[in-house]
């Protein structure tokens, strides 16, 4: 039995997220570019996609993958023929070009120092509004100099696939060649390397909370959780995120990430 409406409502009140109230809506520019530049980007470069039509083709939906790369967004964008709105830390939104390609694309400037809370908040508005949300479970760009290069994950991921328990979260794996195409350090991509992506089966934060799989949970837990403090909730919920994301990351693994 799954879990009902009313549970998923609770589960998504529980997480404590919420957004600006402002309309998100995609950058005019961004919109133009998307109709002309993917195309372009695949007839020059090496880039492989398997599973493609997997990727929902409408309505709100969260993008997650690992990331390799600078020019990882980019890559992903190709895989889902849609925009996708990143959050990415404020060093790329710093200097010209980049602030300038950064705020025409609807990218979102992520401040370490206060948590991303704003760039959650911002976040949500992007999925309330029906649009496409892209995230780096690791949080960052691997750094490794050697396999495994795939992180741990962070949690905020979870916790916004746990606040639009709905919204389909879309696993894409950047598995050979990922590094190769613009290695760190680089100012110049290699168009010619070859990378293969992954894109799996979507899956939202309600089916998987009720996998026996996955959180295992029904709507007597949800009862139980509503009936704990605030505290003792966000401690239950946090438990639930650590579990997501780390299954999340175990599933990139699985599927090649490097």
């Amino acid at each position: 039995m799954g879990l009902s409406n009313e549970s998923l409502q609770k589960i998504s009140s529980s997480v404590g997220l919420e957004g600006t109230g402002e309309r998100f809506s995609t950058p005019l520019i961004y919109r133009f570019l998307e109709k002309y530049v993917p195309s372009l980007l695949r007839s020059v470069t090496n880039v492989h996609i398997r599973g493609a039509h997997k990727v929902p083709t409408g309505g709100a939906a969260i993008f997650c993958g690992n990331h390799l790369g600078n020019l990882d967004p980019f890559v992903k964008i190709l895989a889902s023929q849609r925009p996708i709105h990143f959050m990415a830390k404020e060093g790329h939104f710093e200097k010209q070009p980049n602030r300038f390609v950064m705020l025409s694309t609807g990218q979102i400037e992520t401040f370490r120092e206060d948590g991303g809370r704003d760039a959650l908040a911002r976040a949500v508005d992007v999925i309330d509004s029906g649009r496409c949300l892209g995230i780096f479970p690791e949080g960052t760009r691997s750094r490794r100099g050697s396999p495994p290069l795939l992180q741990s994950a962070k949690t905020g991921f979870a916790r916004l696939a746990a606040r639009f328990p709905q919204v389909p979260v879309v696993p894409i794996t950047m598995s050979i060649g990922a590094r190769d195409f613009m290695p760190p350090g680089s100012k110049f991509p290699k168009p010619w390397k070859r990378i293969e992506l992954i894109v799996d089966d979507p899956i939202t934060f309600a089916q998987w909370a009720e996998s026996a799989q996955g959180g295992g949970i029904d709507d007597e837990w949800v009862d139980e959780l509503m009936a704990q403090t605030i505290e003792e909730q966000q401690a239950s919920m946090r438990v639930m995120y650590r579990k997501f994301a780390d299954q999340f990351i175990e599933t990139l693994r699985i599927r090649g990430a490097p």
